[in-house]
């Protein structure tokens, strides 16, 4: 399985927390884990150590050359968000398909089955969560000049078709939309993804492959009271916490905040761990060395 990440090293435990996840619930046998950024995460040995103890490939690519300088950021959408759309351009030839996922992500059900996925014929597989927005489909198809699409998908959960993304999307139509639309865009490259491609794009269940933890009671009774906790945990694959309240931040109290706080312990536990023991090394050795001063 091939995946894929665009991150600063605000999001390094965030992004390890979704892999760990994965590894513990999926039907998968090797995972390489391909991460875009900007230079050498300053947590890279983290990385290394996590990948070498679950035996993940941890593949790093470093983007030199800002080619979204002008492109819209916010403290919510650095520059790497936009990354992803120009993943085939960075990842290496031989790799024809690819599942980019948010790092505020975490996989309860094998996603296995969303990556062998057909997507013959379309560039992208992913979920819109129009039902439970009060922004309409029409609306966002007006304001991003795409009628033709089925509806407005969220970027989170991206199933990529590589061989024919490299055959159709051309990097100067991305940059030509970012400057045609710079006061339009609302979610930057989840608007250019649906602007320019999301004729393209297969629809998938958003109760499986991309359930927003915010609206849990929009989904029940969106299902008259069948996706209630129960469903979602033998049923749902993928929790994504949307918005601006995340689960490693205090004072967050959504439904799945222990859930969340339980893989991401799992997942460092080992890096605490060894820290600690460092740690405590270090005291000991200032201590002795202390007393023999004395």
């Amino acid at each position: 399985m091939n995946l894929l990440f665009a991150v600063n090293d605000g999001f390094v435990d965030q992004m390890l927390t979704v892999v760990y996840s994965i590894l513990q619930n999926s039907r998968v046998t090797h995972i390489k884990m391909f991460v875009i950024q900007e230079k050498e995460l300053e947590q890279t040995s983290k990385i290394y150590q996590f990948c070498h103890e679950n035996q993940v490939d941890y593949c790093p690519i470093i983007v030199t050359g800002n080619e979204f300088a002008n492109a819209k950021i916010t403290d919510r959408y650095p520059h790497t968000s936009y990354y992803r759309l120009l993943a085939h351009k960075y990842l290496p030839e031989d790799v024809d398909k690819v599942l980019y996922l948010d790092a505020d992500l975490l996989c309860i059900n094998d996603i296995k089955p969303l990556y062998d996925t057909d997507i013959n014929g379309y560039l992208y597989a992913a979920c819109s969560h129009s039902r439970l927005t009060n922004v309409t489909d029409v609306v966002n198809k007006v304001r991003l000049k795409n009628e033709n699409a089925d509806a407005y998908y969220n970027s989170g959960v991206l199933l990529m078709n590589l061989s024919e993304i490299r055959q159709n999307v051309d990097p100067n139509d991305i940059f030509d939309f970012i400057e045609n639309n710079k006061f339009n865009l609302l979610l930057p490259d989840q608007d250019i993804l649906n602007g320019l491609y999301g004729h393209q794009i297969k629809d998938l269940p958003d109760e499986i492959w991309n359930f927003d933890a915010r609206k849990n009671r929009t989904y029940e009774m969106l299902s008259m009271g069948e996706w209630d906790l129960s469903w979602v945990m033998e049923h749902t694959a993928i929790l994504h916490f949307c918005g601006r309240e995340k689960p490693w931040k205090s004072g967050y109290f959504g439904r799945y905040s222990a859930l969340y706080k339980h893989y991401s312990h799992r997942a460092l536990q080992s890096w605490f761990k060894e820290n600690m023991q460092n740690d405590l090394h270090v005291k000991n050795s200032k201590f002795s060395l202390e007393k023999g001063q004395l």
